[in-house]
């Protein structure tokens, strides 16, 4: 008997989460769970993370968790619950198959097969944003080393358990040479060591857009977090609706088992929503714990349920459904079908109990590490460049100059052309004269001397080569 946590949620969730823990008690899947509260609710009760002190310590226990979507509020105060639980317990990896069950759903996709897997703890979703300006918010991107190894090593090691024959990376590291730069070569590094797969890189764009035109020349891919959030609903929506997918948040420690879409508040306490999403992600759930068995025989009383043409609303189509149902008359098939397997669809068969395990994180030798300037991003409302130049250049102390000053990226000085529209909010780079280097102390006066005259140095970033290589972005236009 496995004991597991579960959060009926808001929304759709109440009503989804009941029809999918009545199709598993109906299946024999031996759990027991323990319910906490979490989202909506616990937000509006005053508590910013919509998640209590004793929650936490339920989910720590039992380490599986079975999720329906939550709702978070918005405005400003509350943070996505979703990426903290993800974050906090070191779920790493977001894996999320998506299929098409033609002739029974309607697809314009027949052969569509395709598992997404999707970095999940780090890129922009580590939400640190700050307004530095009246005109200019910003938000990091962050992306680490330990970071791309776990989640690319995970997808290649995914294709192998599960007789995957290629793994595609999507990055757009064309613009952001040093964060999507990294994920680029580390998957290079990484699919060298597989050589029994085929492997490729696209640019997040084009590869995006192959993927919503012929995704069936896809198997298997593996993305930064954010790339992965958005294509993995595009892959869910075509195989013919997003209610169809669920998804697995797997860590060393712990796993997260949830649908991939939201809490649908538009149509929660109809009796409308499809809880298939919530189902696959329970079957998931099932297989990590090695009960198999159980799984294949639900995944194949669900599939007989939609080959017969017993739909929801949101895959209810003439031509392809024979009857639609509601969330709780959709579970009753399911159930009336246990022992049933499909005729038109591929059976499901028991899937591999055994776990992916990772080695533990190699850190490199280190690099040498040199610092060789600083931006300084200022608030400043004029519009013209060259005035701002000439008042850094009053700050500039021995042997560190101004050499570049850009404006949302772009370069406005020197040589910059007037059309260009500039904001409030400018990157001022200084250098050492010689190329040398500079101390830590140089920065410190720069800053002094910025204060001295009333210059407003809202933030800066020193600028590292690392074994002589600089490893920060030139201005463009540079």
């Amino acid at each position: 008997m496995h004991r597991i946590t579960i959060a009926k949620g808001d929304g759709i969730g109440p009503e989804i989460m009941d029809a999918t823990l009545r199709i598993l008690q109906a299946a024999g899947a031996p759990l027991e769970f323990d319910e906490v509260e979490i989202g909506e609710k616990v937000y509006r009760a005053g508590n910013t993370s919509g998640i209590s002190s004793q929650a936490w310590q339920i989910i720590r226990q039992n380490r599986i968790f079975l999720k329906a979507p939550i709702t978070t509020p918005q405005g400003g105060g509350y943070k996505s619950l979703n990426v903290t639980l993800r974050k906090t317990l070191n779920l790493f990896a977001n894996v999320r198959p998506c299929r098409s069950y033609h002739p029974c759903i309607q697809t314009r996709h027949p052969e569509l097969d395709v598992v997404v897997i999707r970095e999940n703890e780090e890129d922009l979703y580590a939400g640190i944003e700050h307004q530095q300006t009246p005109e200019v918010v910003q938000c990091l991107k962050l992306i680490s080393r330990p970071g791309c190894e776990k989640i690319i090593r995970y997808a290649f090691e995914y294709a192998r358990q599960h007789g995957r024959k290629k793994v595609t990376c999507f990055t757009k590291d064309n613009i952001m040479k040093q964060t999507d730069g990294l994920f680029h070569r580390v998957f290079q590094e990484i699919a060298a060591e597989y050589p029994e797969f085929q492997s490729e890189h696209l640019i997040i764009d084009i590869g995006t857009a192959r993927l919503a035109d012929t995704p069936e020349r896809f198997d298997v891919i593996v993305v930064p977090n954010l790339y992965g959030d958005i294509i993995s609903d595009v892959v869910a929506q075509i195989t013919g609706s997003v209610g169809l997918a669920g998804s697995a948040n797997i860590g060393t420690s712990f796993a997260m088992f949830e649908a991939i879409h939201g809490s649908a508040p538009d149509i929660a306490g109809e009796d409308k929503a499809n809880p298939s999403g919530l189902l696959q992600a329970a079957l998931m759930m099932l297989d990590h714990l090695g009960e198999t068995e159980v799984a294949a025989r639900i995944k194949n009383a669900w599939l007989k349920t939609l080959e017969e043409g017993l739909h929801t609303a949101d895959i209810f189509r003439k031509g392809y459904s024979r009857q639609l149902l509601g969330t709780t008359a959709f579970a009753d098939a399911v159930i009336a079908r246990l022992g049933s397997r499909p005729e038109v669809l591929p059976a499901a068969s028991p899937a591999s109990p055994e776990l992916i395990q990772l080695p533990e994180y190699q850190r490199k030798s280190q690099p040498r590490k040199e610092l060789m300037g600083v931006d300084i991003f200022v608030d400043w409302p004029g519009k013209k460049s060259d005035e701002l130049a000439e008042m850094l250049k009053n700050i500039e102390v021995d042997g560190v100059q101004l050499s570049m000053i850009t404006n949302r990226g772009i370069k406005v000085w020197p040589n910059g052309f007037e059309e260009t529209f500039c904001t409030d909010h400018w990157r001022c780079r200084f250098e050492t004269i010689a190329g040398n280097g500079i101390s830590k102390q140089h920065i410190i006066q720069l800053l002094k001397n910025a204060e001295d005259r009333a210059i407003d140095a809202i933030k800066t970033e020193n600028l590292y080569a690392f074994d002589g290589t600089p490893a920060f972005s030139m201005g463009q236009g540079q």
